[in-house]
C-alpha cells in the first residue's frame, strides 16, 4: 500500500498490521519523568520512616533503602536530563542561526 498524506504510515509484518501514528512525544528530554519518579521515591522514604523498627525486626529494612537509593539514582538522573536538554537547546539554536544565515 502506498503512503497517502490523509491515511497513517502502516507496516505489515506476517499476518499482522501495525499502523504509527503521526504523533511528537510529550517530553523529549525526561526531566518531567525523572523528577516526578524521583519525588515518589522520597514520599516512599518518608512513608516508611515512622515503620523503621517494624522493618528491622522483619528483616525487611531494605525497603527503607532501596527508596533512598531510588532517590539518589533520581538526582543522578535528573541533572543528566538537565544537562541533556541545556545541549539539545543550545544544538537547536546553533542549527537555527545557520539555516537563517543561509540564503
Amino acid at each position: 500500500m502506498e503512503y497517502d498524506e490523509g491515511q497513517p504510515l502502516q507496516h505489515e509484518f506476517g499476518n499482522r498490521t501495525y499502523f504509527i501514528a503521526d504523533v511528537e512525544p510529550l517530553d523529549v528530554d525526561g526531566v518531567r519523568t525523572v523528577e516526578v519518579g524521583t519525588a515518589l521515591w522520597f514520599i516512599g522514604f518518608l512513608a516508611l520512616l515512622p515503620f523503621y523498627g517494624r522493618l528491622e525486626d522483619s528483616g525487611r529494612l531494605w525497603w527503607l533503602w532501596t527508596c533512598m537509593a531510588g532517590v539518589g539514582l533520581g538526582l543522578i538522573g535528573l541533572e543528566y536530563c538537565r544537562r541533556r536538554r541545556v545541549a539539545r537547546t543550545e544544538r537547536d539554536a546553533a542549527i537555527a542561526e545557520i539555516e537563517g544565515e543561509e540564503p
